[in-house]
């Protein structure tokens, strides 16, 4: 196993795994990304994203996906946006060297907090994370306006 920061040639397996992620939480239909979208905003003058992969034998059988925010409490954060292990390839230890390195990045970059979701059904994840010291946070929820919501915000209540 080899972990590494993510190039524009691995961008079609990087897309796989959050396709596969997308299956796994149900919703099979949502990505709508593509591999030169993920050139283009992980790649450019300035990264929307950067991403950590897990390759075996010239093949990316995990990714962990992050980006950098900013916490008016805390200052600089990461968001870690997909910790994804292909299927064949949980329980071995993956995950955890992936997450690892989210975390050893976060220590070099000085920041005072990473962030991430966890669905609720997932309790081997919410495990998993409790486990290694994180915090799951019952009483926050997630809020998301999507292109059809912003899309009525602007048309019907920007008049």
């Amino acid at each position: 196993m080899n972990i590494r920061q993510g190039r524009p040639e691995d961008m079609e397996g990087v897309l796989a795994l959050i396709q596969e992620l997308a299956v796994f939480e149900k919703e099979p239909n949502a990505v709508l990304i593509t591999v030169a979208d993920l050139v283009r905003d992980g790649f450019g003058a300035n990264p929307l994203f950067h991403v950590f992969v897990a390759e075996v034998a010239a093949e990316i059988v995990g990714i962990a996906l992050h980006y950098y925010r900013y916490s008016t409490w805390k200052g600089k954060t990461i968001h870690l946006e997909d910790l994804v292990v292909k299927e064949s390839m949980r329980g071995t230890g993956l995950g955890y060297a992936l997450y690892s390195e989210i975390i050893k990045q976060a220590k070099k970059d000085q920041v005072r907090r990473i962030d991430w979701n966890v669905l609720d059904w997932n309790t081997t994840a919410i495990t998993f994370y409790e486990n290694s010291g994180a915090k799951v946070l019952d009483e926050w929820r997630v809020a998301q306006m999507d292109e059809a919501g912003i899309n009525f915000f602007v048309e019907n209540k920007l008049k």
